[in-house]
């Protein structure tokens, strides 16, 4: 392989890198920032789906269990809530992945999965590290 194409193939990688560095960081701490209170629970997702089925009686039946059995652990599952920011660094991740697969692609960057691997996968360890980060922040103020 010419030297040119591989030099070529980092200096896009390099400059790629740091744009979205600083883009993903932004839409990181945007929607951490917006949703770090935000509390989910999926306790309430299966009486919901029952509950828009036809009215027969072991539907109905079935709805009354699940309503009894979603009663008896409310407690217990009121506070196994865990926090949408969780879920946030998938959006940018998301975002980054595909933008790097494109880039490359573009590019004709050989080894393609050897080439975009490793920065997916740092860029979801900075993700999580710097969400976890910001939350510590946020809850200590």
């Amino acid at each position: 392989m010419p030297s040119s194409i591989t030099l070529r193939a980092a200096l896009v990688q390099s400059c790629y890198s740091a744009f979205v560095t600083l883009f993903f960081t932004y839409i990181l701490e945007t929607l951490v920032n917006k949703y770090r209170k935000l509390r989910v629970s999926l306790l309430f997702v299966v009486p919901i789906l029952c509950s828009i089925h036809s009215k027969t009686k072991q539907n109905i039946a079935i709805l009354n269990t699940i309503n009894n059995a979603v009663n008896h652990s409310a407690d217990y599952f009121n506070s196994k809530k865990f926090t949408v920011s969780l879920l946030i660094p998938l959006i940018p991740l998301s975002i980054q992945s595909s933008l790097v697969i494109i880039v490359n692609l573009l590019n004709a960057t050989p080894n393609l999965f050897l080439t975009v691997l490793p920065s997916i996968i740092f860029t979801a360890i900075y993700a999580y590290s710097y969400t976890l980060s910001l939350l510590k922040i946020n809850s200590k103020k």
